[in-house]
């Protein structure tokens, strides 16, 4: 028996070894694998990006079919990390995202009816409604008083429970300093009417301010509330119909009142009945919203979010935000805000690899709607899906796929927004090859600022705008994806750090809580001396810069060349003041510069 046994259990046993070594390099490889998975990985930054950036999403507009097919992408990347919150880890809400005409639009008086897109049409902000009234003319619908400039369109009218007749532009329509710009829009122009009581506004166009006498075309400008009163742009032959009795015309009217520099009003001796009917379309849409819990019987019930918005411009065109609005193409958006979203993905997935150490509890949240108002944030606050009080910090990152190879700078907005928060980057900071410039203003540019306003500490991590920036070119190929990488890793070692801190942030107030809006009469700069030794119509030099002014702020330096203000080129200083004068306090902008030869976009909020 021992005899025969003896070579069997030696075969058996090398079997057995021979299965052991399997088993072992088996979990070798498998515990390998677990830990690339939880380090960010540059390959998987790419893979999301591409993926979001591409074509197939058609810049993934908020409520669109390939906006949900990006959400439904995010959705699986986290699923395996983090529990889904929400409804199947979508938290849905409503927005507008454009504006049609309604089959009720009509337009009529004496023996006259009017065509809709023919003979009129409806402004995008006009009330769905009725109104059947006289007629007064109210010159170019203006009412001024300031220092230097004194105009009342009013002053011998009235035209309560009236239509006002307004002629678009200013009397100054053909001066590109007109003094009058900053009062000659026509939203500005429908209040005014509407404080005097008006119940409709009627404009049309003069010669000198539209040769052409084309109606306003009709598209959403991202503002779902409207005027609260019917306002309708007719053609200058219609409204001849109207001045018959007068014995004049739109043509005669705006000469006159232009040469003479006088206001020139009165009432007209007829009825016009008009119905307007805008329709908003609105769609449903979401945020994607998982969360990581915490270790820490009580710390758990306390919450960091870590924030990115995904959608963007879709194909541009008017009102969509495009520093290129007459280019109709996909807006990829690889850096805004592709690589934001990217960022949170990996940074989640590495976390989430820690949660036997985290105490607080994570929330990852992709936003919708950011583009068209920070409407997916807002909508978070205002309906958190946990206690928005025990939400100790919010990290945003937006736009952090370009990091400078040279520079190796990176903007932190918010770190006035609590007392710990530039010693702890500080801190951190020394393990990481990176250029910090902090920023303490808790509003800004993205959706950071709700949380912000709920007096959350906030964090907003960017590489800054480029010149690819809300245009087309914004594409995967110009990705920084090893600095992407340096910044994920970053903010990584600081979240773990506020996660597992004994004591809250402490939140402290730095800057406004929402963006300011202010009288119209206030005079907006960016804080620098213009260069008046240049002569060339290629920009306006910058001869020094104010500190801790907008323009400071935002990274301008003395020899910059402005070039364009929010996409609108810029020649000269004739045409910057022109700029400025349309432009608030509060407001954000983009702002073209020349350094250097190279082509950079700051973000400036005056």
């Amino acid at each position: 028996m021992t005899t025969f046994a003896q070579p069997k259990y030696k075969l058996m046993k090398k079997y057995i070894l021979l299965l052991t070594a399997l088993v072992l390099t088996f979990q070798i490889n498998l515990n390998a694998q677990k830990l690339v998975k939880s380090e960010i990985n540059i390959s998987e930054l790419n893979q999301h990006i591409t993926y979001l950036a591409s074509d197939e999403l058609a810049g993934r507009l908020s409520g669109s079919p390939a906006g949900l097919l990006a959400a439904k992408y995010i959705r699986d990347q986290i699923k395996p990390f983090a529990k889904l919150l929400g409804d199947h880890g979508f938290q849905y809400f409503e927005v507008v995202t454009d504006v049609k005409l309604g089959a009720k639009n009509s337009l009529s008086f004496l023996n006259f009816e009017g065509k809709v897109d023919q003979d009129f049409a409806p402004y995008s902000f006009s009330a769905s409604t009725s109104l059947n009234a006289g007629v007064v003319f109210a010159g170019y619908g203006l009412e001024i008083d300031t220092d230097s400039l004194k105009w009342n369109d009013y002053a011998n009218i009235e035209v309560e429970g009236n239509w006002a007749l307004i002629l678009r532009g200013d009397p100054e329509n053909s001066k590109e300093d007109s003094k009058f710009l900053l009062f000659a829009d026509d939203r500005e122009k429908v209040l005014t009417a509407r404080d005097k009581g008006a119940l409709g506004v009627i404009f049309v166009s003069g010669k000198k301010f539209d040769a052409e006498d084309k109606l306003v075309t009709l598209y959403f400008d991202k503002t779902s509330s409207n005027a609260g009163l019917p306002v309708i742009n007719i053609k200058r032959e219609v409204a001849n119909k109207l001045f018959k009795d007068e014995n004049t015309s739109v043509e005669e009217l705006e000469l006159t009142i232009d040469s003479l520099m006088q206001t020139k009003s009165f009432p007209l001796n007829v009825s016009v009945s008009a119905t307007t009917e805008i329709v908003q379309q609105r769609v449903k849409t979401q945020n994607v919203v998982a969360m990581i819990e915490g270790s820490d019987p009580i710390l758990k019930n306390k919450y960091i979010v870590i924030g990115a918005h995904y959608d963007h411009l879709g194909m541009g065109g008017q009102g969509s935000g495009s520093r290129e609005p007459d280019l109709n193409a996909v807006h990829n958006g690889a850096d805004d805000n592709a690589s934001g979203v990217a960022g949170i993905i990996e940074l989640g997935e590495k976390l989430a690899s820690m949660k036997n150490k985290l105490k607080r509890s994570l929330i990852i949240i992709a936003f919708d709607a950011e583009e068209m108002g920070l409407l997916g944030s807002t909508y978070f606050t205002k309906h958190s899906l946990v206690d928005v009080k025990s939400i100790d910090a919010m990290f945003n990152f937006d736009m952090i796929g370009r990091l400078d190879k040279e520079s190796n700078k990176m903007l932190i907005n918010g770190t006035g927004t609590s007392v710990e928060a530039e010693s702890i980057l500080e801190m951190h900071k020394k393990n990481f090859k990176l250029e910090l410039a902090y920023s303490p203003e808790g509003y800004g540019p993205s959706d950071h600022a709700a949380f912000y306003g709920e007096n959350i500490p906030v964090f907003f991590f960017t590489t800054g705008a480029h010149p690819d920036y809300h245009t087309p070119k914004d594409d995967t190929e110009l990705i920084n994806f090893e600095g992407e990488k340096l910044i994920a890793d970053f903010a990584f070692e600081v979240i773990m750090d506020i996660a597992n801190r004994n004591e809250s942030l402490s939140f402290q107030v730095a800057g406004p809580k929402k963006q300011a809006r202010y009288g119209r009469q206030l005079k907006v700069t960016l804080g620098i001396m213009p260069d008046f030794t240049s002569t060339e119509e290629n920009g306006l030099g910058v001869g020094a810069v104010t500190p801790d002014r907008p323009a400071a702020k935002a990274g301008v330096l003395k020899n910059d060349r402005i070039v364009a203000i929010d996409g609108k080129p810029i020649k000269n200083i004739y045409d910057y003041m022109n700029r400025l004068k349309k432009l608030e306090a509060g407001q954000i902008i983009s702002v073209d510069i020349v350094r250097d030869g190279k082509n950079i976009v700051l973000l400036v909020q005056l």
